[in-house]
């Protein structure tokens, strides 16, 4: 088969959503194979598809196709999503998650998108900005703390060091619930990612015996790299072009 012959099949409804189907089959594959490899339950794994680049429409069919969760990267995207998909009544259960930067300007919209959890919260300044405003909104919003495991500049979060230092702190803002952790690994380099996730179970591991919070949550692995997160500990995972994209084969 060519690269451009599951382009061709999307370009209808129908097909889209028999490729969607295909591709998450393929996933669900690879996530068993990598779970087994690392002798763990797949049961253990979830998974995100990440909607940014698609539209309504497309999630719409993604919940046909069997996902059930999904995450956005703008908080405008996320409140748009969230608001279009409620005209849809089977899809009342759907989780919609915030995981990409969150500027302070922008924490109402998260806020009233009601989020299942919010992956990014990348600095203690953020954190107290996120729990006065949900507080403010009488609500307690889950979160997982944003690591820079792999110390690339590029890259926002706390480093481990400072996740370590800073966690009893963010313990202490009354309006926020840690669930656990999120890291994203260097691109295209195999041996980085896996010291990344690696790196994200091992401070999890610390955190707990520190706080005695089951901390459960390891949100890593993306497209290019999530075989390896499984096999790392990740526990919930976040898949965008590979599960969207009729050109982007799994990894």
């Amino acid at each position: 088969m060519s690269e451009n012959e599951p382009v061709a099949a999307a370009q209808t409804p129908d097909g889209y959503l028999e490729f969607l189907k295909e591709r998450r089959a393929e996933i669900l594959g690879r996530v068993k194979d990598a779970a087994d490899r690392a002798g763990r339950s797949v049961d253990e794994v979830s998974a995100l598809a990440v909607s940014k680049t698609v539209d309504v429409p497309a999630v719409r069919l993604a919940w046909e196709a069997g996902w059930r969760a999904f995450g956005e990267n703008r908080p405008q995207e996320l409140r748009r999503k969230v608001t279009g998909c409620a005209a849809f009544p089977e899809m009342a259960d759907a989780r919609f998650d915030m995981i990409g930067n969150l500027q302070t300007n922008k924490i109402n919209q998260v806020i009233e998108a009601e989020p299942t959890l919010v992956h990014s919260v990348s600095s203690l300044h953020l954190a107290t900005a996120i729990s006065r405003r949900a507080e403010s909104h009488g609500v307690t919003l889950p979160i997982l703390l944003e690591v820079n495991v792999s110390g690339e500049e590029s890259k926002s979060g706390f480093s481990p060091e400072e996740a370590a230092a800073s966690v009893d702190e963010v313990l202490a803002l009354p309006a926020l619930d840690l669930r656990g952790l999120m890291t994203m690994a260097p691109a295209g380099d195999r041996d980085a990612a896996r010291r990344t996730f690696s790196g994200l179970r091992e401070l999890a591991e610390r955190l707990r015996a520190a706080t005695g919070l089951p901390l459960d949550t390891l949100s890593c692995g993306m497209s290019d790299d999530f075989p390896i997160a499984v096999e790392e500990g990740a526990t919930l995972l976040r898949l965008g072009r590979v599960v969207f994209d009729p050109g982007h084969a799994p990894a």
